[in-house]
């Protein structure tokens, strides 16, 4: 059950009368699964998926001072972003390392972005903001703010059902604002597990109103409820980082694979230097995919050796891919080691496994 301490999301009720097995995550109670991992990640695959990402933290930026701000907290080239452009970023530390990572939402160039944040990052996040605002308004606003995540082949067809068809012509990493029941929602067109569809952002009070639409309106193309499991094997088949695994405060985005979301040419921004002195050093570590040649599942944590034992790296990240029915995992091994084809060994729990390293996403929608 959850406790006085568990934050319960707009959704927690709906979860529970859809007899959804329910978890505390990162201080949330959040359905893990409902009918089951594997089902729920093919039926993202196949036809659609509902996500609540309520517990996600939404933090605004306002004023003449929100871009300047924006530009030196993060990695990514925010002036860029036209109204309705999104872009996924980094909030370094300065030392190089990560806060976070974000997606950026431009609701009005040079006044008004939505910056959303890992749930578990959220108060440590904003506090950071915060300390090294240079003038903008900064707002919390994750209590105001549902979201629901709509991901699958069939994700488009639902969303037209329920926001109407100029969802349509939204593009990847676009957002717009939508009225619905005298509120305002806004649609992205982002989202977490390699398939289509998108991410609607929505007053706290009509969340669960939008998720029975959802599911009613989505009855005859597959639509289910999601869980936290099944959400995790998804971005994992895609080599999406999470924080907490593949990325945290210690991590240079470079050798997490990351480096297309770093504009050192365009400005300056905290941790800079730090952070493209140990690219100019020559990466020690990198963070590959790999699969199991053998019988086991990799899982975070475990030691990653040479094919003489030598301790080598370590997992970040490691299922059973329901897609691929191959045992895979993420790793950051070092830098000799990269290669696809590279033959490595996993420690799983004193057993060395046979592993390689192969191409990513693991998975192709």
């Amino acid at each position: 059950m959850s406790t006085a301490q568990t934050q319960r999301t707009p959704l927690a009720a709906a979860h529970e009368k859809l007899g959804a097995r329910m978890v505390d995550f990162a201080g949330w109670w959040m359905p893990v699964q409902y009918k089951g991992l594997k089902e729920e990640h093919t039926n993202v695959r196949r036809n659609v998926g509902l996500f609540d990402v309520s517990h996600m933290g939404e933090i605004r930026f306002r004023g003449p001072n929100a871009l300047p701000t924006l530009e030196w907290l993060t990695t990514n080239h925010v002036a860029k972003l036209q109204k309705g452009q999104a872009h996924y970023s980094l909030l370094p530390n300065f030392e190089g390392g990560l806060v976070d990572d974000i997606i950026i939402y431009c609701l009005e160039p040079n006044a008004d972005y939505l910056v959303c944040v890992n749930a578990s990052n959220k108060d440590k996040d904003f506090a950071w903001m915060t300390k090294n605002n240079k003038g903008a308004e900064v707002t919390d606003e994750s209590a105001r703010w549902g979201q629901i995540a709509v991901q699958g082949p069939k994700a488009m067809e639902l969303l037209k059902r329920v926001l109407g068809a100029e969802v349509d012509a939204l593009k990847s990493f676009e957002v717009k604002p939508f009225e619905k029941w005298g509120g305002q929602l806004l649609f992205a067109r982002t989202g977490y597990t390699g398939e289509n569809g998108g991410e609607i952002f929505v007053p706290a009070d009509l969340t669960e109103k939008l998720w029975f639409e959802l599911l009613e309106k989505g009855a005859d193309l597959g639509v289910q409820p999601i869980g936290l499991g099944a959400r995790d094997t998804l971005r994992t088949e895609m080599k999406y980082s999470l924080y907490g695994h593949e990325i945290d405060d210690t991590t240079n985005p470079y050798e997490a694979g990351l480096g297309w979301v770093v504009k050192p040419a365009a400005k300056d921004f905290i941790g800079k230097g730090p952070m493209l002195a140990i690219k100019e050093a020559g990466l020690k570590r990198q963070l590959i995919g790999l699969e199991l040649t053998d019988k086991g599942i990799p899982r975070q944590g475990y030691k990653v050796l040479s094919p003489d034992g030598e301790e080598i790296g370590v997992m970040t990240s490691g299922t059973l891919s329901p897609s691929t029915d191959k045992a895979i995992g993420i790793a950051y091994v070092a830098a000799p080691y990269v290669a696809l084809g590279t033959p490595l060994l996993v420690d799983i729990r004193g057993r060395s496994v046979s592993a390689k390293v192969c191409e990513t996403p693991f998975y192709k929608a």
